[in-house]
């Protein structure tokens, strides 16, 4: 388990989508819909991180960030969809020590989370599994992607897919899975987009983009990876000695 995390989120749409992508890193999460619950289950289960939608029923993610600051120091980050500078800076006056706008990927999220807890010594630098199929390795913690020891270079969105497939070699996603799963309140992403990000993806990960071996297309499904090369080399088997011909009667 990775850290014990509060969120605060009165949409049970998003609070259910937050937790799922948070449970998927590992953490063990708590989901309450209004500011006084959250006041009350921080201070009674110290979470190790607390994530506040700013407009909450009873008591807003504001008041709660104040009181709890004044009262600890868990980190607290700020989920809201107020936009402008003033709003920013008044989120982080009051204590929080990171502020995301909506709409916002569920990764986008889940990186911010792992920063705030490798700053609080929660999660070790590093602390998320490198995902592997054949040759290819995709580092999420570090934003980085290898083929054959060759590093890669990836747009944020093209690394969010390889990520999604990664997580399941073989397994076939639907363009609607990727997208929530890899962009989730990201609204402005179509189907279609899909389709043209996994298209320069294999340019940069193919051997033959026009021929691709690793991201494949399941006609009327989606897309799945391959694993291509070896991931850990073997020593070739050694032959079984080849007896002596039998000997000549005498």
């Amino acid at each position: 388990m990775n850290g014990r995390i509060l969120v605060a989120e009165d949409n049970p749409k998003q609070a259910n989508l937050v937790r799922l992508y948070l449970e998927r890193e590992g953490h063990d999460v708590l989901v309450v819909d209004n500011g006084r619950a959250a006041l009350d289950q921080c201070r009674a289960r110290r979470p190790d991180l607390v994530i506040l939608d700013v407009m909450m029923p009873v008591l807003n993610g504001l008041d709660v960030c104040r009181i709890l600051r004044a009262e600890s120091d868990v980190p607290l980050l700020l989920l809201t969809a107020r936009t402008t500078e003033d709003d920013v800076l008044l989120g982080l006056d009051t204590g929080a020590d990171d502020y995301i706008t909506k709409p916002y990927s569920p990764r986008e999220l889940a990186a911010r989370v792992r920063s705030l807890l490798r700053r609080s010594g929660v999660l070790a630098a590093g602390g998320q599994a490198v995902l592997r199929a054949g040759d290819l390795e995709v580092d999420p913690g570090r934003f980085e992607v290898r083929v054959a020891g060759r590093p890669v270079v990836l747009t944020a969105k093209e690394f969010g897919i390889l990520e999604v497939l990664a997580g399941e070699p073989g397994r076939v996603f639907t363009r609607a899975q990727i997208i929530d799963r890899a962009f989730g309140f990201d609204h402005l992403v179509l189907e279609r987009t899909v389709d043209a990000h996994v298209m320069n993806l294999r340019r940069k990960i193919e051997t033959d983009p026009g021929s691709p071996g690793r991201v494949q297309t399941v006609f009327g499904r989606g897309y799945r990876l391959v694993a291509v090369g070896p991931s850990d080399p073997t020593p070739p088997a050694v032959a079984a000695p080849t007896p002596p011909p039998p000997r000549p009667p005498a």
